[in-house]
């Protein structure tokens, strides 16, 4: 009689089991047709993967409100030719980011210097080598304008795709091979030596955003007493100059100097 009680508690829970895994995997088929449009979990999820390394990202378009106002402050400003700067200095970040050298920034300002050096010096005490290859940058807009306490700042958003590796080098490979690159030696055995003693991770397309501000710097040395970075006066008839880019005073035409100490310079890069 136990026996009996135990086989049909058994067959019970296994039969729950069973009613329990269908209803799941039904489920799981349902949401996943309706979220990628197949059956199976695991084949749409990585479909969705592979899209997503195709589809470039959207960017924040505030080009159309934000140009009329920076015009109007700056007369003479070009958005392609400052798209163009833009574009070219991240390209540029990004291959002195994978040599691990300065030099394709060579023209690039002091901050954006800095701030690949930094990151080039992570990546040296990691011991790992970034790549980028392939860079792509498939639009680029203004995503805001702002007027600082003694600057204006531009940002512009690019939406970018490139294929990303990140190579775990030997002990010493990365700056052994920097060295090397100066010396102007080949070297070639050496670090593929070196990268097969590393791990290395899988070569990957990436799409994602960057944030470029170009700024605008004002040199408080020659400004007014009193003025302050967007309010000057004309030094003929004392009228205001609100327009930053002005070279004539809009009251009596008398010429004037410009008080910036850099026009337009790319001052940080940032992944967002």
């Amino acid at each position: 009689m136990g026996q009996t009680v135990a086989i049909i508690l058994l067959a019970a829970v296994l039969a729950g089991g069973i009613y329990l895994y269908l209803r799941i995997r039904k489920s799981i088929r349902l949401f996943s047709m309706a979220t990628f449009g197949t059956e199976h979990l695991i084949e749409g999820i990585q479909g969705h993967k592979d899209k997503l390394a195709t589809t470039p990202k959207s960017v924040s378009g505030m080009t159309g409100i934000c140009l009329p106002q920076i015009q109007r402050d700056f007369p003479e400003f070009s958005l392609e030719e400052a798209v163009q700067k833009a574009e070219d200095q991240l390209k540029a970040a990004l291959a002195a980011i994978e040599r691990q050298d300065l030099e394709p920034l060579a023209r690039a300002s002091k901050e954006l210097r800095s701030q690949v050096g930094l990151r080039i010096g992570e990546d040296c005490r990691a011991g790992v080598r970034e790549r980028f290859q392939s860079i792509k940058i498939h639009r680029t807009e203004i995503a805001r304008y702002q007027k600082l306490e003694g600057c204006c700042v531009i940002t512009l958003q690019s939406a970018v795709e490139y294929m990303y590796q990140k190579e775990q080098l030997a002990e010493g490979g990365a700056l052994q091979e920097r060295q090397e690159r100066k010396k102007g030696r080949s070297s070639g055995k050496g670090r593929g030596q070196r990268r097969r003693e590393g791990a290395e991770s899988e070569l990957r397309r990436i799409q994602t955003r960057y944030n470029m501000e170009l700024m605008y710097v004002q040199d408080a040395e020659k400004l007014a007493p009193g003025a302050t970075a967007y309010v000057v006066v004309c030094p003929q008839c004392g009228a205001p100059i609100t327009s930053l880019g002005s070279k004539h005073c809009a009251y009596c035409g008398s010429a004037i100097e410009p008080v910036n100490s850099r026009v337009w310079s790319l001052g940080r890069i940032q992944e967002v």
